[in-house]
């Protein structure tokens, strides 16, 4: 389908406009890391304030890891959430309805301190955690869906590079010299008003996703004018035809909810890659790198960490692009098993340096080159690709329950690694990513045997592959095996 595959001022405004949701999540995954200190002060003298005593360092322990935890437990709440929303009030207006949540979460984060309510903090904390985990549903769903076959995973890509830049923009401002210090933490934790407020302007202004319409609302004349606009083209008749041939088949599915995903043998095979390839994220142990990055270079002997770990931030967001423009060439299967190939790898390099350290100090450089070799491989594949190729696995009817399900798996794995990583490292030591070598293999294996290859194909196509897959094996050709993209059927 190369009709209207190329980029449209409307369609740049579509997707800009949503990944600011996205740079939204990686800005509340990264802004808590640097001003820790000066919260726990701020904790400290709450407490003194109220009860007269100083804080015991073990309700301080609790009320802080409470503080970082409690974003991922909103997330997974908000991420279980987004077929609430999305069907009934269409992909764009529940992007604009979220961002009251962000408004609510930058007053109470940025008036804790006036209030002396650490309370305030981490309830702000919770609420971006919704907004966040509804964020991860309804950009990449949006996206994928405004997206010409020939760029979905371009700019599926784009989700990611969000997320990292809202993870390095925090580090930035969180430098002590900027925001991260004493008086000015709460504007660091309130700044997500001025993205929320941006998103406002912006998204009237962009489409509806022309699926919704056609699809969920059998609007075919909107539909037809939101693609001439978003594809800028008069022809859109391939686009409405794929988008018809996948309404047909949606009326001939009765409507799918969580459960039906899990017992059809049409969908078990694509929500179970869903599942992995988002486990194969989180659990890779990424988030341990940036939860922890600035004591890693400590123990690595880093004289100013914290510029280390923004200098793991830009490889971060370099490779993101990299993977941007490689996505539609390589293809998404062939990207993530090099990334997860490539980091097993330095997980490796890293404990051996982190083990040595002490008899050779040279390898504190090693550490630095596998952390940063770990970040681009992550951002080259296990990084971008599970959050959009859920987008493609599923047909427009089970979607929706889809991107609840992979959601839920990201954020519950993330808040697992977040509170389970501290403790693993005073247990293992430096053989701590050992762990993630292992879990990293597993992952690879299973991508290699069982995950399709989606570049170029459209989303009927691809379900279309599964449907045949829920069929018997007898049933099937070879070639109909070859045309999935996988060596075998779950």
């Amino acid at each position: 389908m190369e009709t209207g595959s190329k980029m449209t001022a409307r369609l740049m405004l579509a997707v800009g406009g949503a990944v600011l949701g996205s740079l939204q999540f990686g800005y509340n995954t990264g802004v808590i890391n640097a001003p820790q200190k000066v919260i726990e002060d701020f904790y400290n003298r709450t407490w003194l304030y109220r009860y007269e005593e100083p804080i015991s360092p073990a309700t301080l322990t609790t009320l802080w890891s409470l503080s970082v935890a409690i974003f991922s437990v909103g997330g997974m709440i908000g991420s279980f959430s987004v077929g609430l929303f999305v069907n009934r009030f269409g992909r764009r207006n529940s992007m604009l309805m979220s961002n009251v949540l962000a408004f609510m979460s930058a007053v109470l984060m940025g008036f804790s301190k006036m209030a002396l309510s650490f309370e305030m903090l981490i309830l702000g904390r919770f609420i971006i955690g919704l907004y966040s985990g509804l964020t991860t549903g309804f950009v990449p769903m949006y996206v994928g869906e405004v997206s010409p076959t020939a760029l979905r995973g371009a700019l599926g890509t784009f989700h990611q590079l969000g997320i990292v830049l809202g993870i390095l923009i925090a580090q930035v401002f969180g430098l002590d010299l900027i925001m991260g210090n004493d008086s000015l933490w709460p504007l660091l934790l309130g700044f997500i008003f001025v993205p929320a407020l941006l998103q406002c302007i912006i998204l009237p202004f962009a489409p509806e996703s022309p699926r919704f319409l056609l699809i969920n609302r059998n609007e075919e004349n909107k539909a037809k004018s939101v693609l001439k606009k978003l594809r800028g083209t008069t022809d859109v008749s391939s686009d409405l035809q794929e988008m018809k041939e996948e309404s047909r088949q949606m009326m001939r599915e009765k409507k799918v909810t969580i459960m039906e995903l899990f017992r059809s043998p049409m969908y078990r095979q694509p929500i179970l890659i869903a599942i992995v390839l988002q486990l194969s994220q989180q659990l890779s142990g990424i988030n341990a790198v940036f939860y922890y990055s600035t004591s890693i270079f400590e123990k690595a002997g880093v004289e100013q960490p914290v510029y280390a770990t923004i200098g793991s931030g830009v490889v971060n967001t370099a490779f993101t692009v990299v993977s941007l423009f490689v996505v539609e060439r390589a293809g998404r299967r062939t990207l993530h098993l090099i990334g997860l190939a490539g980091m097993a790898g330095c997980a490796v390099l890293m404990t051996i340096a982190l083990t040595l350290l002490d008899q050779m100090p040279w390898m504190s450089y090693l550490s630095i080159v596998a952390i940063f070799g770990f970040v681009a491989f992550f951002e080259i594949g296990p990084g971008p690709i599970p959050w959009f190729i859920v987008a493609e696995l599923f047909s427009q009817g089970p979607r929706p329950a889809a991107f609840a399900v992979a959601g839920l798996s990201n954020w519950t794995s993330n808040f697992i690694v977040g509170m389970g990583f501290q403790y693993i490292a005073q247990l293992c030591g430096s053989y701590a990513f050992i762990i993630f070598t292992v879990l990293l293999v597993l992952f690879f294996i299973f991508t290699y045997f069982k995950v399709p290859e989606t570049k170029g194909r459209t989303f009927d196509e691809i379900a279309s592959g599964f449907r045949q897959g829920g069929a018997s094996q007898s049933d099937k050709t070879p070639d109909e095996f070859h045309s999935l993209g996988a060596d075998s059927q779950v």
